[in-house]
């Protein structure tokens, strides 16, 4: 009897809690939880906001600017979004608080999802947004922008040196914050730009969760890699990590989120805003073979083959 009380209690909470969401008119499902402004944005605004989503299933997190970079944006209202929180900005002010609820059928419908392991049939994706600020135009807003880099920048270093310091791995600092441990630094020649290195790796979460490799206890498993430093062919943390090494050098990389894959990672591996860590052997560096001189338009391949 108790149960069955309880149970019907929970019932109605929950209808009450549904019954609060309102709708747009694309049948996005929402709440507000007004602030103080009584001023509403304007288009032609530049915004600042921190935005979540998550999957309410699991209550896991898909992406989140809390606690990291806010997102930034000139609201134009003759280009709202259709069934997202972009909807409501015209009628909402700085403080206001956005609840939302998407459904990953209609997401499908509307083409902007495929069913997959993440996004399933029947599932339901959860958002909140808070209007933190607006600026009279961009460049107040591109400065704002800049000192919250910094600030995530600097999160992003202090939380490596905690990890190095809790795992006693001594360490040097590139001019950019990462964060380089030299075992056994190599000899001439060094992984300067423009210099090939051919690089085995181990990469990891800070968790200690290998994401991807290519040697097992110092041997080559599958393909070396081969990088041509300094010339934007990988991430930042290792155009400026590798140069601290040469021919035979071996250590590790700590890399901050922001000269790793920064804010958006690189889905499905990555998740936004993770920090790696680097095992790396350098077998050798070399200067890069030369590449093929490209034919002039109009002038035959000269006994290349030609592409099909």
């Amino acid at each position: 009897m108790i149960k069955n009380t309880i149970k019907l209690l929970l019932a109605i909470v929950l209808f009450a809690s549904c019954n609060q969401y309102e709708k747009t008119p694309s049948g996005l499902a929402y709440k507000v939880i007004k602030g103080t402004s009584k001023e509403t944005l304007k288009n032609g605004q530049s915004i600042k906001l921190n935005i979540e989503y998550k999957l309410a299933a699991k209550d896991s997190i898909l992406s989140s600017s809390y606690a990291h970079i806010p997102v930034y944006f000139v609201l134009d209202t003759a280009h709202l979004g259709k069934y997202n929180f972009t909807e409501l900005l015209p009628t909402s002010s700085v403080g206001d608080k956005i609840e939302f609820r998407m459904s990953v059928d209609t997401l499908k419908k509307l083409g902007m999802v495929e069913y997959n392991d993440i996004f399933k049939k029947g599932d339901f994706i959860s958002g909140r947004v808070d209007i933190l600020k607006t600026f009279p135009g961009q460049p107040e807003m591109m400065k704002d922008y800049a000192v919250e880099m910094d600030a995530e920048k600097s999160r992003e270093i202090k939380d490596l040196k905690t990890y190095a310091d809790s795992k006693k791995i001594k360490t040097q600092s590139t001019q950019n914050g990462v964060l380089v441990e030299i075992q056994n630094p190599g000899t001439m020649p060094m992984a300067d730009s423009g210099m090939q290195a051919t690089v085995l790796y181990r990469g990891a979460f800070v968790n200690g969760k290998i994401f991807d490799s290519n040697m097992v206890n110092s041997k080559l498993v599958g393909q070396p890699l081969n990088v041509t430093v300094g010339v934007g062919s990988v991430i930042r943390g290792w155009d400026e990590g590798l140069r601290l090494f040469g021919k035979g050098g071996k250590g590790r990389l700590l890399v901050p989120a922001l000269l790793a894959y920064g804010p958006q990672g690189s889905a499905p591996v990555i998740p936004p805003y993770a920090n790696l860590v680097f095992d790396i052997e350098i077998s050798d560096v070399t200067v890069p073979a030369p590449k093929p001189a490209q034919p002039m338009p109009g002038q035959p391949n000269q006994g290349q083959p030609t592409k099909k």
